[in-house]
């Protein structure tokens, strides 16, 4: 009781204003403090500054001293006086003092760049939070304003403690300070003045006031910084929560322990009659009401400093936790949601995918690596990405949610690259931008991931999708960078031109490949299968098309049964007994370490034990055939489903499971070709035992002789050639211009200026112009380089005769040309004719309506708001061809006989026994076209005749069909492709590249371009490999075939005979009598099955055998007795056509 008296008597008389006032006395002589300091300088400044044009004194020197006379040009200055003129002259910096040195000292102490610095500020925070606690504590325990000794109050003891080390730090601050009015203002300089000084108050007045100690809690906005000194936050997205997150307790707290002072306290005015008894958590409650807007009305406000308080407090926290509360639930969901590590389950694997990743670029990968034919995909699809998914790529990532995560961040860092576990993952894809507006840019930024990646784990296997041919030399600088570990890259140009460069050579084979490498149909096989037996739905040339969509390459190892068969062998009994097209097989080189891939090698290869080959088939089951067949258990089975495991043989020695081209193979090195040397000696000793296959001067004698048919204009030897390259003197008629570059892969010339190349309309017009290889080229002066080295390298293969060589006219912008032509100058037979491809007189002077092929390409801008004007140029220059019409100065329109009048163009022939006649070349919608497309859904601007729905996927649309379309989309498949199998890539560029090496792209890496090389046998035996062609069935070796024969024979005969393995049909549209308006288009059949009826109008697509360094070597007397003697091979004699007179103006193509 007497306590409590003595407590009320101490409390009769108030002394909080001398705690405020100590604080307030403390702020403001600082203040003045500074301002004088300040003062004092600027005067001391002032008074030493000489007036103005007055010269320096110089102690112990009377008078000024006099500036060195202006030098005078070509005089030379004294020495001695320069230097007593040095010596007279003040220095202009001073040396350093004490206080700087004060002050360096102090900035290295609390510098968080320092261990030193990082303790103490770390040190200061947790006092600080402990000052705060005894806070807390006092404020629920005691009054505002109490009397208890400060020597028997061990709380206010600690707290003493506590400010005198916070006294020292603030003196440092101060000494480290830069501008030290700037420092006086800080929030954090506030904290100080208004809680130590109080704290020394306090013990002469013995008495405590908790006063503005709440002041503490804004130390918490330094939390941020403190986590980033000791390296705990390292994303943004962590230090702007933790910033959003410090601000806002900091402020609560603060404004709480505010409100339960003054109503603690109650108005001064009415001394302090007027208190509300509220402990700090009512407080904090009552405002985290108000801040939410909620406001029960259970607490609130009733002092009027309370009242006041309470209003400018709704006025900023209101707006303050409606912005601020959602944006941090939104970044801890999204933490939740993309942040964290990847779990990774053992005994499975994952990849991770970066890169440019968007709806599209993710829902084309995820529908090819995902697909249903692949079998056993168990692997996990971690794809990584520094911006967030949009709400399309969140539904899309949740219906694959149980093998597709996502994580936010980037491959450049090297904490992001441990989340997704990169080290341990089975391979990184990296995906590009094929729509950028720099495809440079956009290649050094993936080769800057490959860099992070390699930098990171050296030994993954990455897969980098690149937009420029030339871009990829830049990987070989990476010193972990291996093609033989599976490092690989995706060039878009090098394989898209690639595609369009075989489609000059064999109309129809870009489509045909796609098709094949493409998990296409989402749709069952058996309800493709349904559709071509009952063709209800479908036309016939489309059921013919979608059962070839079904088709795809597969890898498998060969039985024991295979063993000692030649390829030829092996392939005949695939096709024959396994119902399965036997593309290429995997050859290991004598010393075992390292295999190579052999397309067609002919019989020169015999076939190993668990040797891998490359099939065409329509599903993975079908490909197990060849794992499983025994001699001794299905030599006699009849039907293919007998064809199973048995157990004659263990099969533990064999690899398991087949792979989709796709499915997980043995590594392969990158050449694809076998020079002699290489080649398995076992190959050679039944050489004589396999059959004879016509040597490569009989089928060139058989090309030659079908040109002979070709009709010409009279005037052709009048008029002049083409380029100087084409007249070579030097060499024999018949003989092979021994001009190749060093790889021996390609035909080579020495450089040429651009001058020499181009030529005008007049020239052109004046030009023999035929057979010949148009390119329409969209460009500006600016425009990014699309590589057209890529368009010429396969047209340029060292596997043709140079007579065989399609000549090259390229119509376009002439300054982008330039740019574009030091990649080109060293290939022959290239025309350039400057002027834009809309251009009818243009394309009239290059004899369009003549040539074998004309290319649509667009190297604009493709980053268009509108994504279907991307393509615009490409269009309207395909739909302006087709609206032409030529006349027959050349000669080439034939009559037809009286019983079938009409126009037969090159390549056509009669529907039966139909009258009606097709629209020939004097029309140009039968000129031979292939656009390039950015945009799928332009395809259906190309034709205007097609029923093809604006919806449908772009490999069921008749032009892609026809094989006068190619959309670059088609390549985002060979990603997948490249990871399931090493080889697959390997496969598809060797068959249409030309003959690509890495030693290729190590020459091309130097800069220099492409290098001469001599003809030795080495250089020569690279010519030796297998080409891509079109055989028509209406003349030639395979024309017995072309009335009333099946597939099957003609497959049998052209591989036994020939050496020709052929994979697939081109066949009109419109091939029965009920056709009002027959079609001049063809369509690509894949691999049809044995009893396929042939006609005569089919062309065939095949990969046919090369031996030119042998007959390059052999004298033209040698290769004619070669000829002869193949012309000994009975033929079946053809049965004669009734419109025999309407072939007069058939140009037979037996072109390769």
């Amino acid at each position: 009781m007497t306590n409590t008296t003595s407590a009320e008597e101490c409390l009769q008389k108030r002394y909080w204003y001398y705690f405020l006032a100590s604080s307030l006395i403390v702020f403001c002589a600082g203040i003045a403090f500074i301002l004088i300091y300040r003062l004092i300088i600027w005067l001391c400044c002032l008074v030493s500054t000489p007036p103005h044009g007055a010269s320096p004194k110089v102690a112990n020197h009377p008078g000024t001293v006099n500036p060195p006379p202006p030098k005078r040009k070509g005089s030379t200055t004294n020495a001695n006086s320069t230097a007593t003129n040095t010596t007279l002259q003040k220095p202009s910096d001073s040396e350093i003092g004490y206080i700087t040195e004060a002050k360096d000292w102090a900035g290295e102490l609390i510098s968080g760049q320092t261990t030193t610095g990082r303790i103490l500020v770390g040190l200061v925070f947790l006092l600080s939070i402990a000052s705060l606690i005894i806070y807390f504590i006092d404020a629920s325990e005691e009054t505002v304003e109490s009397c208890t000794p400060w020597a028997e109050s061990p709380r206010q003891q600690v707290d003493l403690a506590f400010n005198v080390f916070f006294l020292i730090y603030f003196f440092i601050r101060f000494v480290a300070a830069n501008d030290k009015l700037l420092f006086w203002l800080e929030v954090f300089s506030f904290v100080d003045y208004f809680t130590i000084p109080p704290s020394f108050v306090a013990i002469y007045l013995d008495r405590n006031w908790l006063g503005l100690r709440f002041l503490r809690a804004l130390r918490l906005m330094s939390i941020p910084d403190i986590l980033t000194y000791l390296n705990v936050l390292k994303t943004s997205t962590m230090i702007k929560l933790s910033q959003l997150v410090a601000f806002f307790i900091s402020l609560w707290l603060a404004s709480a322990g505010f409100l339960h002072l003054i109503e603690n306290a109650g108005d001064p005015w009415v001394d302090f009659d007027n208190p509300q008894l509220l402990t700090y958590w009512e407080c904090m409650y009552f405002l985290l009401v108000t801040m939410s807007t909620v406001g029960y009305g259970d607490v609130g406000a009733k002092t009027v400093l309370g009242k006041i308080f309470i209003v400018l407090f709704i006025m900023i926290s209101i707006g303050m936790f409606a912005s601020w509360i959602p944006e941090i639930s939104d970044i801890l969901g999204r933490r939740q949601k993309y942040g964290g590590c990847y779990k990774k389950e053992r005994g499975k694997k994952h990849i991770v995918v970066c890169g440019h990743i968007t709806f599209d670029s993710v829902s084309n990968f995820l529908k090819d690596f995902l697909h249903k034919d692949r079998e056993d995909v168990d692997v996990e699809i971690v794809f990584i990405h520094k911006i967030l998914p949009d709400l399309e790529l969140e539904g899309l990532l949740k219906r694959h949610f149980t093998q597709v995560e996502f994580f936010h961040g980037t491959v450049m860092d090297a904490n992001d690259l441990a989340r997704v576990k990169i080290e341990t993952a089975d391979a990184c894809l990296v995906l590009a931008n094929k729509y950028c507006e720099d495809p440079d840019q956009e290649d050094a930024a993936n080769i800057m991931r490959v860099i992070s990646i390699k930098n990171f784990h050296a030994e993954i296997k990455v897969i980098v999708q690149l937009m420029q041919y030339h871009n990829k030399a830049y990987l070989l600088n990476i010193p972990s960078w291996d093609w033989k570990r599976g490092d690989d890259a995706v060039c878009v140009a090098e394989l898209k031109l690639g595609f369009i460069a075989q489609s000059c050579l064999a109309p129809g084979f870009s489509t045909l490949m796609a098709n094949l490498f493409t998990m296409r149909s989402d749709k069952p096989k058996s309800y493709l299968r349904s559709l071509y037996l009952s063709a209800t739905d479908m036309p016939q040339w489309q059921c013919d098309y979608m059962r070839g969509t079904a088709m795809e390459m597969y890898t498998e190892y060969l039985s024991s049964s295979f063993n000692g068969m030649t390829f030829p062998e092996a392939a005949e009994l695939c096709f024959s007994k396994l119902k399965l097209l036997l593309l290429a097989i995997e050859v290991r080189q004598e010393d075992g370490r390292e295999s190579t891939l052999a397309i067609n090698p002919g019989s020169k290869i015999k076939i190993e034990n668990a040797t891998q080959g490359f099939f065409i088939a329509e599903s993975a089951e079908e490909v197990k055939r060849a794992f499983y067949y025994c001699k001794n258990c299905h030599a006699q089975a009849t039907d293919v489903r007998a064809i199973k495991k048995c157990r004659c043989r263990p099969l533990a020695q064999f690899k398991k499971g087949v792979t989709a081209v796709i499915g997980f193979g043995n590594k392969l090195a990158a050449n694809p070709l076998l020079s002699k040397k290489d080649r398995p000696t076992s190959g050679s000793k039944d050489k004589a035992n396999a059959p004879v296959p016509l040597a490569a001067g009989a089928i060139a004698s058989l090309l030659s002789k079908s040109k002979e048919n070709q009709p010409t204009t009279p005037t052709v030897a009048a008029l002049p050639p083409l380029s100087q390259e084409s007249q070579d003197t030097s060499v024999c008629p018949g003989e092979e211009p021994r001009k190749f570059d060093s790889t021996g892969m390609f035909h080579w010339c020495p450089s040429r200026p651009l001058i020499e190349a181009r030529m005008d309309r007049e020239k052109a017009s004046a030009t023999v112009l035929c057979n010949h290889v148009v390119v329409c080229l969209f460009a500006d002066a600016n425009s990014p380089l699309i590589g057209l080295r890529n368009l010429v390298m396969p047209l340029r293969a060292s596997n043709f005769h140079y007579q065989d060589l399609k000549h090259v006219v390229i119509v376009g912008n002439i300054e982008y040309l330039e740019r574009e032509w030091r990649t080109l100058q060293n290939f022959p037979k290239i025309t350039i004719l400057a002027g834009s491809p809309l251009n009818r007189a243009n394309l009239r002077a290059v004899n369009v309506n003549l040539c074998d092929m004309c290319v649509i390409l667009s190297a604009k801008d493709k980053n268009l708001d509108d994504p279907h004007l991307v393509d615009k140029e490409a269009i309207l220059c395909s739909l302006n061809i087709k609206a032409m019409t030529f006349d027959d100065s050349m000669g080439l329109i034939q009559a037809s006989a009286q019983q079938a009048p009409g126009f037969l163009p090159p390549g056509f022939s009669p529907i039966g026994h139909s009258k009606r006649s097709r629209r020939g070349s004097v029309c140009g919608s039968n000129v031979p076209l292939i656009t390039e497309l950015a945009n799928d859904s332009n395809v259906q601007f190309l034709d205007q005749d097609d029923e093809d729905d604006p919806d449908t996927e772009l490999y069921m649309t008749q032009p892609f069909a026809c094989g006068t379309a190619f959309a670059v989309s088609v390549l985002d498949s060979l990603m997948s492709t490249s990871y399931f199998n090493d080889n697959a890539l390997t496969l598809i560029r060797t068959l249409i590249t030309g003959g690509a090496t890495p030693e290729l792209e190590q020459i091309l890496a130097e800069g220099a371009g492409m290098r001469g090389g001599y003809c030795t046998p080495s250089v020569l035996a690279n010519r030796d490999r297998c080409r891509v062609a079109q055989v028509s069935l209406f003349e030639g070796p395979l024309a017995q075939f072309g009335e009333d024969g099946t597939y099957g024979s003609l497959f049998l005969f052209a591989l036994r005979n020939l050496g020709i393995l052929c994979i697939g049909l081109y066949r009109f549209r419109d091939t029965n009598e009920s056709s009002s308006s027959p079609s001049s288009k063809r369509y690509v059949i894949t691999n049809p099955p044995e009893d396929f009826k042939l006609l005569a109008t089919d062309q065939v697509f095949c990969l046919a055998p090369c031996n030119l360094s042998q007959s390059s070597n052999s004298s033209p007397k040698d290769r004619r007795e070669e000829i002869n003697t193949h012309k000994k091979v009975p033929k079946v004699k053809k049965k004669k056509n009734k419109h025999k007179g309407n072939y007069s103006g058939y140009c037979p193509p037996l072109s390769f």
